[in-house]
């Protein structure tokens, strides 16, 4: 069973051993998933019940979903990029930036999207996005090579708009082009919302959203005619040779890897499963961080005698374990 988060503390004998570690380290890889980001209070779409409203998650995040309903496939990951804009990076997010700021051999790889790392100000030039980011957006053009990173305007476009409980009653009595009109009004008028007026859940498929034309999509501003697009790995596209390329030239390197962090991931699948053993043959240490210890890296690639497991919740441990070197983090 996993350790309630509020109770996670790590037996003195394990913190001492891993701290004496981590101070003497220079070369480290990190590999982050999902449940570094729990505790920021994140909706996740996965499994069975992955859903978002009546539709498979899964299925909206393809290329070909987009090309069939844009906006469709926008209003969900504008919903998504608003819901992350909510949440907080947690204290896990804050000391993890800090090791890097403080060793500069430290390098992260993430498999999440959610822009808490670059908001708790990780270093860029050593954080690699496995899956690319909900903030980042790229033209869909032919010819065009437009990229943007980090946008974290919300909503990016004001048809993208979260829709309130005035458009709920602007849109039992009109018609779609005037339902979508109302959104524009809502989000020209939010700084006059009154307490009255909320946000609605769009998640639910009880709850109308309006339909939303191209032309009121995110456009190039570089070839002003492609249609802009998340900078998120879709399902059945390659994953960014560029991130793939950073990490393995630093695996590659002959200096001996110090130690590998494995947290909020199973890291049971390609590429994760395959750097614990690369970092480990380079002379790496493994410590995870993981809710349930059944997530422990498996087979080949599981547990040896001078690893460290840590059950509990990364935003409650992280700042534990690199406390001797990032100190507090408050």
């Amino acid at each position: 069973m996993a350790s309630n988060a509020t109770n996670s503390k790590i037996p003195s004998a394990n913190i001492e051993s891993f701290s004496a570690c981590l101070k003497s380290a220079d070369r480290i890889l990190a590999l982050l998933g999902a449940g570094l980001s729990a505790s920021s209070g994140l909706p996740t779409f996965r499994g069975a019940a992955g859903l978002w409203r009546r539709h498979d998650a899964m299925q909206l995040a393809t290329p070909e979903a987009f090309d069939e309903d844009p906006g469709l496939v926008w209003q969900f990951y504008s919903y998504r990029r608003h819901m992350a804009l909510e949440a907080k990076p947690n204290k896990a997010h804050f000391a993890l930036a800090e090791l890097a700021r403080q060793k500069k051999n430290f390098v992260t790889l993430s498999q999440n999207v959610d822009g808490l790392s670059q908001r708790a100000k990780h270093p860029m030039s050593q954080l690699h996005l496995l899956h690319g980011s909900l903030y980042d957006v790229k033209c869909t053009g032919f010819y065009c090579n437009y990229v943007e990173q980090n946008n974290f305007t919300d909503p990016i476009v004001p048809a993208l708009a979260i829709p309130s409980t005035q458009f709920l009653s602007s849109s039992n009595s009109h018609t779609d082009a005037e339902a979508t009109s109302a959104v524009y009004n809502t989000t020209e008028e939010q700084n006059a919302k009154t307490s009255s007026t909320k946000e609605l859940d769009i998640s639910d498929e009880k709850v109308a959203i309006p339909s939303i034309q191209i032309s009121d999509l995110p456009h190039c501003p570089k070839c002003k005619t492609g249609l802009l697009r998340p900078g998120v790995v879709w399902f059945g596209e390659m994953l960014p040779k560029e991130t793939l390329s950073a990490i393995d030239q630093f695996i590659a390197k002959p200096e001996k890897i110090d130690l590998i962090l494995v947290i909020g991931t199973s890291a049971k699948v390609y590429p994760a499963a395959a750097y614990i053993d690369k970092a480990r043959a380079k002379g790496a240490r493994v410590a995870v961080v993981n809710m349930d210890r059944a997530d422990a890296p498996g087979g080949k690639h599981g547990l040896r005698k001078g690893d460290w497991f840590f059950e509990g919740d990364a935003a409650v441990l992280i700042p534990q374990m690199l406390e001797e070197v990032v100190g507090e983090i408050k």
